[in-house]
């Protein structure tokens, strides 16, 4: 399979992947808005088959979004995402969790995601455990 050939895992494969949450910059728009819209720092619960993350807007199962982050060393990371499910948070009106999975990402941005997780952890426990 060739790096840019986009991969779609499967829920359980979704699953399999680590996880961590993190402050990032991102940014969330309809994929058929190409204007720039303004990166936001916020908590984001990432993985290399999907994220989780707190938004304003209302949003439908199924709906493809444009996704942006900047990673690290202002590394520009830009996916579609597919809206999986959208929960109210009961003490924030007008707030929703987000859950979504990347949709016809390749293999090359996937390996970038996993990359920048993996050093995530390994800096994470590094400052935690190290003498």
């Amino acid at each position: 399979m060739s790096p840019n050939t986009p991969s779609e895992p499967s829920g359980r494969e979704r699953r399999e992947f680590y996880r961590i949450t993190v402050h990032l910059p991102i940014c969330i728009q309809v994929a058929a808005d190409d204007t720039e819209a303004e990166l936001t720092e916020q908590s984001v619960n990432l993985s290399a088959g999907g994220i989780g993350v707190m938004v304003t807007a209302s949003y439908e199962p199924g709906e493809v979004l444009a996704l942006t982050l900047l990673l690290p060393d202002q590394v520009r990371f830009t996916s579609s995402i597919e809206v999986l499910r959208l929960d109210p948070l009961p003490l924030l009106i007008g707030t929703y969790r987000l859950h979504a999975r990347f949709v016809g990402m390749t293999t090359q941005n996937r390996e970038l995601l996993v990359r920048y997780i993996l050093r995530f952890q390994r800096d994470h426990l590094q400052e935690h455990y190290s003498a």
